[in-house]
């Protein structure tokens, strides 16, 4: 394909470069390269003001699908969107609080919201002022969705809502989770779910604990919603499941190519650390940190190639399956290169920070995850199988 930056997204990125240099200072600056895998607890209070800072500079909302200006954001080409992405990346600015609303909700109330939900949310997330969270796995239900038990019957105009969800990120930080909840109980599977928003501040119907992980930090949360309040609902009663659908194609496809911005970094840091520590004398070793600079460079001409494309019911599954793989081979790796030492932590053990972990290993264990969350591999071939290759349906 011919993929190149014009004068006119050069232009555009001079201009992105010049703002994140005059705003990223101070407090914003200190937390440079916080928010990644393993870390997306880390300053979050800072990293909510940096998502107001980032709405005022109209920095939100450039990939909405809408007229420009309408919700107080710029709109840019796919490839200026790719420009701001490089350039943000670039300068290591702070991991976005506010991604789960400005790439996976504001997107699906443009394609499936009416125009009320559209001009209440749209302008607060592009403002940075609400931020999102997303209630779909539950204990029983995480790569099988359509398993899941979250109830919710019509309460005057809205709905009340109970059942529990698990590993919601940012459940703590967030104003507003959208939930995927069974309103047909005499439907089963995909059929009779709604995709309903939540307000998150209601005390005593809703509750958040977080998941104490051995590292002793805390990035996912249960929620427990008992008769919650749910005023809203996007598409109408029963369309939950195309909905949710739809959302998680662009959660699998469309920020693939962002994505991979901070894999190089990751990879970069695994090479330095195979330099400093002589690993990559080893011709094993050596090899396979060729093989994956290699695959992420396909990777990459992938995801352009697909950048813009509709209607290819494959190619999300795909790009899950490449880069969720690619991911957890590249954390295996990390710790290979170390050697013996990758068993040690960075401090000695203490009681008040009794499994200290240094960067490449808290991107091995949160690698571990890559293959299962957002659906499992298994999930993604059967996708594959049934609706590109046109095989009979797996009976569950």
């Amino acid at each position: 394909m011919d993929f190149g930056f014009g004068c006119a997204d050069e232009e555009f990125r001079a201009e992105a470069r010049e703002w994140l240099t005059g705003h990223l200072v101070g407090d914003y600056a200190a937390l440079a390269g916080v928010g990644g895998p393993g870390s997306e607890h880390e300053g979050a209070f800072v990293r909510r003001e940096w998502e107001r800072e980032l709405g005022s500079g109209g920095w939100i909302g450039l990939g909405w699908e809408c007229a420009e200006g309408a919700y107080g954001n710029r709109v840019g080409s796919l490839t200026q969107q790719v420009v701001w992405a490089e350039e943000y990346a670039r300068v290591r600015a702070p991991g976005r609080v506010g991604h789960i609303g400005e790439n996976l909700l504001a997107p699906t109330l443009i394609a499936a919201g009416d125009e009320a939900q559209r001009r209440r949310f749209l302008p607060a997330i592009a403002r940075g002022e609400e931020l999102w969270c997303q209630g779909y796995s539950e204990p029983g239900a995480g790569s099988d969705l359509a398993g899941l038990r979250t109830v919710a019957v019509r309460d005057g105009g809205g709905y009340r809502v109970s059942g529990q969800k698990i590993w919601t990120s940012l459940a703590g930080e967030a104003d507003w989770c959208f939930v995927l909840a069974r309103t047909d109980p005499g439907e089963r599977r995909h059929r009779g779910l709604s995709f309903l928003l939540v307000p998150m501040d209601q005390p005593g119907r809703i509750e958040v604990r977080p998941i104490r992980q051995m590292s002793g930090t805390a990035e996912f949360n249960e929620v427990f919603f008992d008769g919650a309040r749910a005023p809203h609902v996007v598409g109408g009663e029963g369309a939950g499941w195309r909905v949710a659908m739809g959302l998680l194609a662009r959660e699998r496809g469309v920020s693939t190519l962002v994505q991979q911005i901070g894999f190089a970094a990751e990879l970069a840091a695994v090479v330095a650390a195979a330099v400093r520590g002589g690993a990559v004398r080893d011709p094993v070793l050596r090899e396979q940190l060729v093989r994956q600079w290699a695959e992420l460079r396909v990777m990459r001409w992938n995801a352009l190639r697909t950048l813009g494309a509709a209607g290819d019911a494959g190619a999300p599954s795909v790009a899950k399956l490449l880069w969720g793989g690619w991911h957890q081979r590249l954390g295996e790796l990390a710790m290979r290169v170390r050697g013996a030492a990758a068993a040690l932590g960075p401090v000695d053990w203490s009681a008040g920070a009794p499994y200290e972990l240094d960067a490449l290993q808290r991107l091995f264990l949160f690698t571990r995850a890559d293959t299962l969350y957002g659906g499992s591999d298994e999930i993604q071939r059967n996708i594959i199988a049934e609706r590109v290759l046109g095989l009979p349906r797996l009976e569950r």
